[in-house]
């Protein structure tokens, strides 16, 4: 890191072994991606006018090129973080991988999901079983009755606009599944 640590604790009495151990954790982080510019940790005890066991919340701030990446790991149900080094090593775990998936953004990793083609019905043939779609890009793909998802076949009406996956036939392209859009 550029910058020193930065480590406080709200609500409660400050700790050396808390804060070892969320030394240890950034150290750790720190060696994972060296390109980070400054990290804050607040380690936090809920206000102590409640009863029931003490969840504690932790944030952490991270600083790295063009980007700061905020970790705050507030479960007030989860009962786990009534031990204090649980959320903290949660919360780094969460850092970790927000860190991975900037990493990956930045460096192209990240897969992108394609969208589902689409396309309108132009024929359908209730005796036979099948219909024809008209896709996106101006193609006829056959489908067959039951590539039909959550949709009543014989309710269907020439003009649907559908989605579908698409594979190679016997006879051409041809639509594994059809699910109408909108339903």
């Amino acid at each position: 890191m550029q910058q020193p640590l930065e480590i406080s604790f709200r609500n409660m009495d400050p700790s050396d072994a808390v804060e070892e151990k969320v030394r240890a954790l950034a150290e750790k982080l720190d060696r994972y991606h060296d390109k980070i510019i400054a990290c804050k940790v607040i380690v936090e005890a809920p206000h102590k006018h409640q009863n029931k066991g003490v969840i504690y919340q932790v944030r952490i701030d991270l600083t790295v090129p063009g980007k700061e990446l905020v970790v705050s790991r507030d479960n007030h149900k989860d009962k786990s973080h009534e031990d204090v080094y649980v959320a903290v090593r949660d919360a780094f775990n969460a850092a970790y991988r927000k860190l991975e998936t900037h990493t990956d953004r930045r460096s192209g990793k990240v897969k992108l999901h394609e969208e589902q083609p689409h396309g309108r019905i132009i024929s359908i043939s209730l005796d036979e079983g099948f219909g024809r779609i008209e896709s996106s890009d101006g193609r006829e793909i056959y489908f067959h009755e039951n590539s039909l998802l959550k949709g009543d076949f014989g309710k269907l009406e020439v003009g649907t606009q559908v989605r579908f996956s698409e594979e190679m036939g016997d006879k051409g392209p041809q639509a594994s599944s059809v699910k109408l859009i909108g339903a």
